[in-house]
This record gives C-alpha cells, sequence and structure tokens, in this order.
C-alpha cells in the first residue's frame, strides 16, 4: 500500500500538476468519451497506457474475459450491461471496442476447466463464452494441435461473441444500423506487442 500511495504522490506532483488545464476542465464540464473500450480486468492490460490516452478519453469497462452478456433485463445486478447502457444512451459514444489479449486468464479457466467446479461467480460468468470454448476445441482436436492452440482460438473468438451480444442491445442494434456507432473488435498480443483488428468480412483478426 506505501507503493501505490508513493505512486499517487508521484503522479500528483508530476502528471496532475502538468496538466492541470485538462483535470480542470473535465471536473468542470464532465466527460464527454467518444469511445468505450471494454476490456479484461487483467493486470497486465491496461487500456489507457496500451493506447496512451488521456483521462477523458475513453470510458473503459473491464471485467474477466472482456465479455459482454447477452441483453436481459430483469432486477437481478447487471454491472457490465449497466455500463454499456451509460456510456451508448447517456454519453453517447461514437465506437465500441471490444479488446481481447492473449494468456487470458478467464479464457484459460474455461477451456481447461481450471478454476470452474469450485467457483462462486467465475463459471456462470464464462458460460457465456461456452461457444467459443467449443469451437475453438473442435478446430484444436481435428487438426490435432495442442491445447495451447485451442486457447489462442478461444481468445479471440470471446471478442466475436462480445460483439455479436452488444448487438441484441436495441439501443445499440439501432443506433449502428443508423450510422451513429461503430463496433470494433480487436486482439493485443502482449508477448509480440501487437494488436490485430476484427476485419467482419472475412472473420480474421488483421495486425494493424
Amino acid at each position: 500500500m506505501d507503493k501505490l500511495i508513493e505512486g499517487f504522490r508521484r503522479f500528483r506532483d508530476g502528471y496532475f500538476a502538468d496538466n492541470r488545464e485538462l483535470f480542470d476542465k473535465l471536473a468542470q464540464n464532465g466527460q464527454t468519451p467518444k469511445v468505450l473500450l471494454i476490456g479484461c480486468c487483467d493486470s497486465r492490460v491496461d487500456p489507457a497506457i496500451i493506447f496512451d490516452a488521456q483521462p477523458g478519453e475513453m470510458f473503459v469497462l473491464r471485467n474477466v474475459a472482456n465479455l459482454i452478456p447477452p441483453y436481459d433485463p430483469d432486477q437481478k445486478h447487471h454491472g457490465t450491461s449497466a455500463a454499456v447502457e451509460f456510456a451508448v444512451r447517456g454519453l453517447n459514444v461514437e465506437h465500441i471496442v471490444v479488446l481481447g489479449h492473449a494468456r487470458c486468464g478467464g479464457v484459460r479457466a474455461l477451456v481447461e476447466g481450471a478454476q470452474m467446479a469450485e467457483s462462486d461467480f467465475i463459471k456462470g460468468w464464462m458460460c457465456i463464452a461456452r461457444s467459443a470454448r467449443d469451437r475453438a476445441m473442435a478446430l484444436a482436436l481435428s487438426s490435432g494441435q495442442p491445447i495451447e492452440a485451442a486457447l489462442r482460438v478461444c481468445e479471440r473468438e470471446t471478442v466475436a461473441i462480445s460483439l455479436a451480444n452488444l448487438m441484441t442491445f436495441p439501443w445499440v442494434h439501432d443506433r449502428v444500423e443508423a450510422g451513429n456507432l461503430m463496433l470494433h473488435g480487436w486482439f493485443y498480443d502482449m508477448e509480440a506487442g501487437t494488436l490485430s483488428r476484427l476485419d467482419p468480412f472475412t472473420n480474421t483478426f488483421q495486425e494493424v
């Protein structure tokens, strides 16, 4: 905790002081980000650092394995869906980016079954991506590839699943159809230091 406090002091005396005008503007005028970025809560994948973004530029939603559940309004707790709704209907973002990443622990738990049996919440949450696991495992088995290959496929498939589930939200669907909102699927490989973009026509990731 002392390390975090020291880090805050460096932030306050350095970045905050150097950008005081920006922070004053954000405090007085509120936030007007154009992008909702949906990423994994993995501590190694920080969107602001990866994209060198300033405060106020991105509305960031992070959860296990960067998943979006299907639209299902009821009286239960829906933190992820609530964040999407606020970004789209409250902030009027113009772009939604789903950012997957390599070496995702949530995907590994899904594919290998690790931590799933005894989990209170992880198993149910990762079931959102069950079809991604099935496709990845079928591909790996048919080609005789090891489990690691299935993991790499599944990590990318979670991006496609989240994009498809976003379109089940009526106010996302309507804005996309009207041309007021664009959906993007990206994939970050922390080992190679590369970013790939999902091509909706070929359904493949192409490095940018």
